[in-house]
């Protein structure tokens, strides 16, 4: 078991979250003046938020380390009459705490809040703010007493801005003995889900629109596009659901800024809060690409309505710098595990634009695949109808050479 001031890391978990990353699972322990273990949790957690820089509104996404520690300042209560509190600190002065109360059956975490620190430049660089920021929110962390919380499932705590996300959990406060005990009370998304209803049908295709980026400088981006929101997500019957959601134009208000490795592109409307689109620039490749996609919406049928997912690690819709990008086939691109981003008749072109045309378009290997197709069916009539002539005429002389003149 860890010392009250430390925790032992066990080995790594290598789970990917709708979009966040990869985390190390941990064991905490708080004890109490003799020594008693009084709280038991090990769990693997993430953090995303969104955070603001000169150049626009940027993601950050951060695990929670194999060194976080507890803290001496949790406490196991007076005589353990009294609520426990697990404080876990890591990084540049990033705190989360769990505070547990219980009743004669049960025991939960009444509170979970998180204290994250602006001016660690490692996981917030180039803020625009420094110093500390607390949020805070109930979890549904809940287990009889007696028995530890299990649960493998991810959960997202919706904390404001921030979204904190654990998983493989198993947590178990006011024990009774020096470790976890053996029965356990599973959270409800480890239960087997109801049968799922037939998700209701697929809308149209979504209208195309024409979007642009500018600054004082010029134009930093232009793009015309439809897009269709795909997200999975949990009911308030806990069933789960797959639905498609078309972002409609003429409800959407877009926005965005440039700087000189970012171009950002902002879209907002009706139950879309935020739709960001962030493309990037390698500049020993000369090669611009899609890098990082964001959704914040909501989402009134759902057992949690607000949904949140983001991936800045991506790679798509690539081209050279000063050129576009065009694909008329309908593409996909997998944001995270609970969402991914249909696209259609996509053209754009990030960075370098020329006023507000596009510059010379790289086909994506959609496209050209798709020309394969009637290619070779017209390479392989055209070689039919050479075979059929060839056939008839050698039969035709054949035919002549049978007969003499008289």
């Amino acid at each position: 078991m860890a010392a009250p001031g430390g925790a032992r890391p066990r080995p790594l978990l290598l789970l990917l979250l709708a979009g966040l990353v990869h985390g190390t699972s941990s064991v905490f322990v708080v004890r109490d003046s003799n020594g008693t273990a009084c709280v038991m949790a090990n769990f693997s957690a993430a953090f995303s938020t969104v955070y603001d820089t000169a150049g626009g509104p940027k993601n950050a996404t951060f695990s929670l380390p194999s060194d976080a520690h507890v803290l001496n300042s949790s406490s196991c209560g007076k005589g353990g009459a009294s609520d426990s509190i697990l404080m876990i600190e890591f990084g540049g002065g990033h705190t989360l705490t769990l505070n547990f109360t219980r009743n004669a059956t049960h025991y939960s975490v009444q509170l979970m809040s998180f204290v994250y620190n602006l001016s660690d430049v490692q996981i917030f660089p180039n803020a625009s703010s420094k110093g500390t920021r607390t949020v805070e929110s109930t979890p549904d962390i809940v287990a009889g007493m007696n028995t530890r919380y299990r649960c493998v499932s991810s959960s997202g705590v919706h904390m404001g801005s921030m979204t904190v996300t654990l998983w493989d959990a198993t947590i178990q406060a006011y024990l009774s003995s020096s470790g976890f005990s053996k029965e356990e009370t599973r959270c409800e998304r480890d239960k087997p889900s109801p049968v799922t209803p037939t998700a209701p049908p697929a809308p149209p295709r979504p209208s195309v629109s024409r979007y642009n980026v500018t600054d004082s400088n010029g134009t930093c981006l232009l793009a015309t596009m439809g897009l269709q929101l795909n997200v999975t997500y949990s009911r308030k019957d806990n069933t789960t659901v797959t639905r498609e959601f078309n972002v409609n134009p003429n409800k959407t208000t877009f926005s965005g800024s440039c700087t000189a490795q970012l171009v950002t592109l902002l879209l907002q409307g009706e139950d879309l809060a935020l739709l960001a689109f962030q493309f990037g620039m390698n500049a020993s490749s000369s090669q611009v690409f899609l890098q990082g996609i964001q959704l914040n919406m909501t989402l009134p049928d759902a057992r949690d309505p607000t949904f949140r997912a983001a991936n800045s690690s991506l790679r798509a819709l690539q081209a050279a710098v000063g050129n576009s990008y065009k694909c008329n086939a309908e593409q996909r691109v997998q944001v995270t595990e609970a969402f991914s981003l249909n696209m259609f008749r996509v053209w754009v072109q990030a960075f370098q634009v020329d006023g507000d045309k596009f510059g010379p378009v790289e086909e994506c290997q959609l496209d050209e695949n798709s020309m394969l197709i009637p290619i070779a069916v017209g390479g392989a009539l055209a070689g039919l109808v050479l075979i059929v002539l060839i056939a008839y005429l050698i039969g035709r002389k054949r035919s002549h050479a049978g007969y003499q003149t008289i």
